[in-house]
Order: C-alpha cells, then structure tokens, then sequence
C-alpha cells in the first residue's frame, strides 16, 4: 500500500512487535516494550523515486561526504580495503561504518536522521524529530522504490514506552520543507551574526609559535575588521588531552598574553580544542589512562591523528571536573571569545543498556553548552542533530586540502578524508542547515599562490561557494603576502557576503548560484566533478 508504514520491533528474548500505520505528514510510532533488551526496531513504506530525481541522504558526521547522487550512483564503504588497513588505521572509527551496513550497489543510499528526494525545485524530505532513542539511519532503495528506516537502538532497554519513531514526511520548496521541519523540532539557531577572520591551520599545520602568530596577526593588518576572529589551530598544546598549559617551548609566555595581543588588534580570539579525546602520547593518557571509554579492557581506539588517539568517558566525574577547568581556563582566565571544539564523535562511539550512542552525543554537546556558556562554539566532527542548537557554528563538511580532491590513495579510503571537492559538495547539499541549526562553516577559502595546489579556477569556485553559503568566513593566507589584485578579490568577497535571495540548483551540469547583490542578479556556477567554474557575471550576460 503507497501510503502505510510498516513497523517491527525484535527484542532480544524473542519477541517481536509489529504494526501498520498511514504514512501521514507525520509518523510517530510509540510501543510499550515488556522488561528487555531491544535487538531491533526498523520500519518501511514505498517510496518511489524517479530517473531523473535527485537522492540526498545525510552522512554521519560534519566530515561524512553527502552530496545529491543520481539514483544509479552509490555510496562506497571500506569493503574495497584490506581489513588489516581499515583496523590498523581505525578507519571505520571516523564514521558510521562499524555500526551501519553498507550495500555499497547502485541505487542503495543511507544516512542518518534525514533526507530527501529532488525533482526540480521540489523537495520530498523525510526526517526524524527526535533522535534520543537512538540514530534514526534512513535507507532508500531507488531501484525498489522503497524507504527503509533503523533505530540504531540495539543493546537498549526502554523500560515501558518507547518512541519508535517519530519521522515527519514533507513535500514542497526546499524553504517549505526545512521551514516545516525546524519548526516541530523546535530549533532555533543561537546567533545569526556571520563572522569572517582568519585560521592558523590551513598553511601553517602544526607549526606554529608565539612568533608565526605575532607574524598572521601583522599579516591580518588591514585586512581584517575590528571584531573579526582571529583563531588559534592545533598546534599550541604539549598534546592533544593536556589543554591546561600551552607548549613552553612554542609559546613560552602561556596563551592569555595570546588572546590579549589578539584583543590589542581589535579582533576575537578563537582556540581549537579536541575537549572529547586524548592522543596516546598524552600526560593526560599516560596519568588517567582509566579516564577513557574501555571495550572488553582496551581503550577505545578513535584513529590514527596524532599516533593515535582515544575517548574520553565523561560518565567519570573526574573528567567532567577535568573539563570544568580546562573550559574556565580557556574562557575566564585566557580570555578566548570562541573555541573551535573537534572531534567530538569521540564522546559518543557507543551506547548502553540506559542510554543510546546518540542519546549520548546530544548530552555530551549539552555538557559543552553548560561549560561554555554564553561563549561562542564552533562545533567540528560532530553528529549533527545532536549539535543543532548548542553550538554557534558548526562544520559541515570535511577539512579543504591545499589540492583538489587529494591522491588517488587518499580517494580510496573513508567519506571523512580531507578533500577540496567533497568539502565544497558538503557546503552545497547541507546549505539548508545554515541559520536553521546553526550558522555553517564550509571552512577556509585561499586566495594565495604558494603552498598550494589549487588552480585559480578551482580557488575561485571554493571562495565564492563558501562566501555565499556560510556563516563562517576564513582564510589561512598570509596576507601580507596578497598582490593588489588578491586584496582587491579579498575585499570584493567581502561584500559579496550581503548578497541576498541566494538560490541553489543543482543537476547533470553542475551547481548554480544566482543571487542579487548591489540590486544587480548575478550568477555563479561549477562543476565540482572537475575543476571547471564559471566566474561571477550579471544573468544574461554571454561568458
């Protein structure tokens, strides 16, 4: 029947709980369960999808590549990799992959907590209101004409009544649909201000000192604005975990005299910090190892950044009392205006009998709130329902590289790898996010020729597409370093931030951006397959 839900629930002595019901705007499935553990809660209902529509299923994380795809495309998992890589590596760590199947054939997409099927400007979304009781992981066979839907819930016990689901269906304009949806989730995004500044990271790594950041802040001269933000990467900790004093050798004076010469200039300071996760080098690690999650003794592995890192378990109140004083530190005494908060997957890589994994991701994101208060939060690897909100800003999309789509092994490996391009189709397919949940970061943009790989067509489809589609506006250039012509292209993006009545359309050619600014319709458009872009012209006017 086109029009009904098809529900079960297994739990795991045996019984099984089944039901129908009409696949209205809304779908709220609520069963009182008897005394147990949940081994499964899916449901389905036709769903038909036509050759020429578009599918959008959300990935797992800020870094998870979820562009549209052609109902023959599909999503690659790491079944193409030796398993011993994949381990060895922790790559099945970064995303969804040791906890959600991958059919890996055409036409077969999932995803987490939301989605949608496109045919022209109208949009078929499918989303859960409600995420506690588990990740709802959407799965659309194009080929079936089928919707599938999973509670990533086994393992729980509900105790009494359990929401199943509680899924909304809503079909009209992209502003329609996510309008519909954020009203009943009852989200409202906790600042609307844009910010634009400047980003240690994207030329100087880890590399950085007291001295490289007096240089960018000298760089920043005349560039930036007063209030602008000004932001410290990683790199200015002894280690990943020990966040309480800076690297003597690399910043001898400590980070307040940091932030204060950053206030002198006029601007924000921002710091980065990875507050979930320790590396394996650590003090942190090597005093507290008990403070991690612990799986059948081990701590759990997280990846391979840094040599390897791990979660930390905030159910410990010596790491919630650890995080107290990092975050007073940070804010009070330092004086940092915005923390730049990555990794944060690593609260939540599973659940228990009381609590779902993501359950416990939305409460690790309120700890964050609660610790940070009314300072701004730029959210970064992070589950993004649970970040809806709580943070200011949030990533959307993986970390830029300084080439376009990084070696053909680095294309080989998980949907989370830094990349240029998949960054960029993030920044298209999750715009609807952007004043919604919170104020998108598509990370940085270069205007820059050195240390970098970029042709110019591709550096002008990155800047114009992260000018136009997020909140967050940054560069990693050394500006000094800008001929009058990049200063100019730096000023004229800069006013390209006002332009309104931004409208996206997106199919077999590429992406398109019109847009009015200065009263003027303008366009721009690329194809973010390869490297072409066509520049910023007035409609109808010949290229």
């Amino acid at each position: 029947m086109e029009n009904v839900f098809t529900w079960r629930i297994e739990m795991e002595d045996g019984s099984v709980f089944t039901g129908e019901t009409e696949r209205t705007d809304r779908v709220k499935i609520v069963c009182t369960l008897p005394e147990g553990k949940i081994k499964s809660v899916t449901g389905e209902c036709p769903f038909p999808v036509a050759n020429d529509e578009w599918v959008f299923v959300n990935g797992f994380q800020s870094w998870s590549n979820c562009p549209e795809r052609h109902p023959d495309g599909h999503i690659a998992g790491l079944s193409h990799l030796p398993r011993a890589g994949v381990k060895g590596f922790g790559l099945e760590r970064y995303g969804d992959y040791y906890f959600t199947h991958y059919a890996e054939a055409p036409g077969i997409f999932h995803g987490e907590s939301y989605g949608y099927v496109r045919a022209g400007g109208t949009f078929r979304l499918f989303a859960s209101l409600c995420e506690l009781q588990g990740y709802t992981i959407f799965c659309i066979d194009a080929k079936a004409g089928v919707l599938r839907a999973r509670r990533d819930c086994g393992g729980f016990v509900p105790g009494g009544d359990f929401a199943a689901f509680d899924l909304l269906f809503a079909e009209g304009t992209e502003n329609e649909v996510f309008d519909r949806w954020f009203s009943l989730l009852g989200v409202v995004p906790r600042t609307r201000e844009k910010i634009a500044g400047y980003s240690s990271w994207y030329n100087r790594y880890q590399n950085i000192s007291s001295d490289t950041i007096l240089s960018d802040l000298d760089a920043c001269s005349g560039m930036l604005q007063p209030g602008d933000l000004f932001q410290v990467d990683d790199g200015w900790e002894p280690a990943v975990g020990d966040w309480l004093s800076s690297d003597p050798n690399k910043f001898p004076d400590g980070m307040k005299r940091v932030s204060e010469r950053i206030h002198l200039r006029g601007y924000r300071a921002g710091l980065w910090l990875a507050p979930f996760v320790c590396q394996r080098s650590s003090r942190l690690f090597r005093e507290h190892p008990d403070w991690t999650i612990r799986v059948k003794g081990r701590p759990w592995f997280c990846g391979v950044n840094w040599g390897g890192f791990y979660s930390l378990d905030i159910d410990r109140p010596e790491v919630r009392e650890y995080l107290k004083r990092v975050f007073d530190r940070v804010l009070s005494e330092w004086r940092f205006d915005l923390v730049k908060l990555d990794f944060l997957y690593g609260a939540a890589p599973l659940g228990t009998e009381s609590e779902t994994r993501a359950g416990r991701m939305t409460r690790a994101m309120d700890l964050l709130r609660e610790l940070c208060g009314d300072s701004l939060i730029l959210g970064c690897g992070v589950p993004l329902v649970p970040a809806f909100g709580r943070v200011d800003y949030c990533r959307i999309g993986c970390d830029v590289g300084l080439d376009w789509d990084g070696s053909r092994l680095m294309q080989l490996t998980h949907r989370e790898r830094v990349s240029t391009r998949q960054s960029l189709e993030n920044t298209v397919f999750r715009r609807e996010l952007d004043g919604r949940a919170f104020g998108n970061d598509p990370d940085v943009f270069f205007l820059r020729s050195d240390n970098l790989k970029l042709t110019e067509q591709q550096k002008e489809i990155l800047a114009t597409f992260n000018t136009l589609l997020g909140s967050v506006w940054l560069t990693s250039d050394d500006m000094s370093a800008y001929t009058p012509e990049a200063k100019e292209h730096f000023r004229a993006l800069r006013e390209l931030r006002e332009a309104e009545n931004v409208r996206v359309t997106a199919g077999t050619e590429g992406v398109r951006i019109n847009y009015t600014l200065n009263g003027q319709e303008m366009t721009a458009a690329a194809d973010l397959s390869g490297d072409r872009a066509m520049r910023l012209r007035p409609r109808g006017r010949r290229r």
